[in-house]
Formats: C-alpha cells, structure tokens, sequence
C-alpha cells in the first residue's frame, strides 16, 4: 500500500518568523518535533525534513531531537555536500534524500542533476549507504537521470512531480487534456524506469488535495512526499486530521493512464 511522508519544514519556517536568535529555538512555537507527533499519530508514515546549509528552517537541534523520537521512517532531505553527508552520517537517518539547493530558492525547485555529477554522487551515495541509510535522489521525471541513478549507487528515486502540478493547475486538473496526461505519463514513465533497474519508485513536490490522487494511483509508486499543503491544511484542521485527510485521498486512487 502506498505510503504518506510527511514534511514537516514549514512549520519550522513560522517558527523562525517569530524566534530568530537561536538561543531561543528550544522554547520557539510550533515545534517541529511536535508536530510529527501529531503527524505520526494522523498515520503518516515517515517524516522528512530538509536542513539547508543557510539553516532558513530546519536546524542541527531538530534533526537531532526527531532521529531520537520519530518512531516512523525519518528520511533526510539534504545538498551532496561535505557537511551534510558528515550530519547524515553522524546521526544515521533512515532515508537520505539528496537534492539540489539554491540559496535564493524558496523551496526546492528542480531535480539533481545525476548525469552531470556522477563522480560526486558516487562518493556521497557510497559513504551514506556504507553508514546504514537508504538513499534516495531527487529527480525530474527523466528516464536518462533515473538510468544515471542506477549507475551512481542510489536506492530510490523520487520524481520530481513540480511540472506536473504546474500543469495540473494551468489544466484546471481536466483530464481530457492531452498536456495534463502527458504530464502524469512522464511522472510514471521515469517511475517506472527506476522500477526496471531495481530502485523504488517514490514521488513528490508541490502536491497537494486537489493533484495527488493521479500520482498516487500511478503503478508502483511506493511513497508520496508532501509538506506545504499538509502543512497548510492543519492551520485550519490540525496535524492529525489533514494528514489522516491525504492518506485517504491516495489510498482511494485510481490510475488515470493507459485508460
């Protein structure tokens, strides 16, 4: 059964928007730790957090505090850098994600070039699966990043599911256009190459109420990652509920391609 990650960074951002000296992160509302809590008590199954090296959200204190109490899969969004690899190392998440990041970013916003990069993905993939993690790369649905992914040593790939959403929201989500199925087709397409080559198939970015059950229901994907709209939601119904709410939504999905 397809599986709910939920995360959690955005509720550190309107932490920071209030406790910005660090002293004060320990004492600073909404916690994050708190919050997958409720997060896992709605029935998510893994948490995810991304520490960015300019620390905008997410900080060390968090991370550490969540490897310690999450009692789901932790996974941990991060650059290919030193430091980070050095953190995931040290602290052994369940899931190390790696994704581009760009300091003027507001969120992550296309996915790792791994072709580009093999050398240095292979040296990053290497220490991080020598440490016990699961690792995972961010990619835009290209089944040519997916093939340089196997390459490389990586375990999972999430596809980048952003040009989806976009498409999704300029169609009005009418499934009658041939752009919006194309969409979801690219989306399975790279999926499903990452399935031929022995990696699992995961998929996230920029989904939300109205545009994941068409991910959700596309054949063998195994988890979904969302953050700003869960996140978004539990500002009116509470963590619990608006995560419980998108478990539903993707456990009643139906395939729309090959219809």
């Amino acid at each position: 059964m397809i599986q709910l990650g939920v995360n959690i960074d955005h509720v550190a951002t309107l932490r920071e928007a209030r406790y910005r000296d660090r002293a004060e992160v320990d004492r600073g509302e909404p916690d994050p730790v708190r919050a997958a809590h409720e997060a896992e008590l709605g029935g998510a199954d893994g948490i995810t957090v991304h520490l960015r090296e300019d620390r905008r959200h997410i900080q060390d204190r968090d991370v550490e505090l969540l490897r310690r109490l999450v009692k789901v899969k932790l996974n941990l969004e991060m650059a290919p850098t030193d430091e980070m690899v050095g953190i995931a190392c040290r602290l052994r998440p369940h899931t190390a994600m790696l994704v581009p990041e760009g300091r003027q970013e507001v969120t992550t916003e296309g996915g790792l070039d791994v072709a580009g990069q093999r050398s240095m993905m292979r040296d990053a993939v290497g220490r991080l699966k020598e440490a016990g993690m699961i690792v995972s790369a961010f990619i835009d649905p290209d089944q040519g990043q997916a093939e340089a992914a196997s390459e490389v040593g990586f375990d999972v790939c999430e596809i980048h599911t952003g040009p989806y959403a976009d498409t999704f929201g300029a169609c009005g989500g009418d499934m009658r256009r041939s752009e919006l199925i194309d969409a979801i087709r690219d989306v399975a397409d790279a999926g499903g190459r990452a399935r031929a080559l022995g990696m699992r198939f995961n998929a996230g970015h920029a989904l939300n109420y109205h545009n994941t059950p068409p991910i959700a229901g596309l054949e063998g994907v195994e988890e979904l990652h969302i953050g700003h709209a869960i996140v978004s939601r539990a500002a009116y119904v509470g963590m619990r509920t608006a995560v419980a709410e998108m478990k539903r939504l993707m456990h009643g999905a139906v395939g729309v391609i090959g219809r």
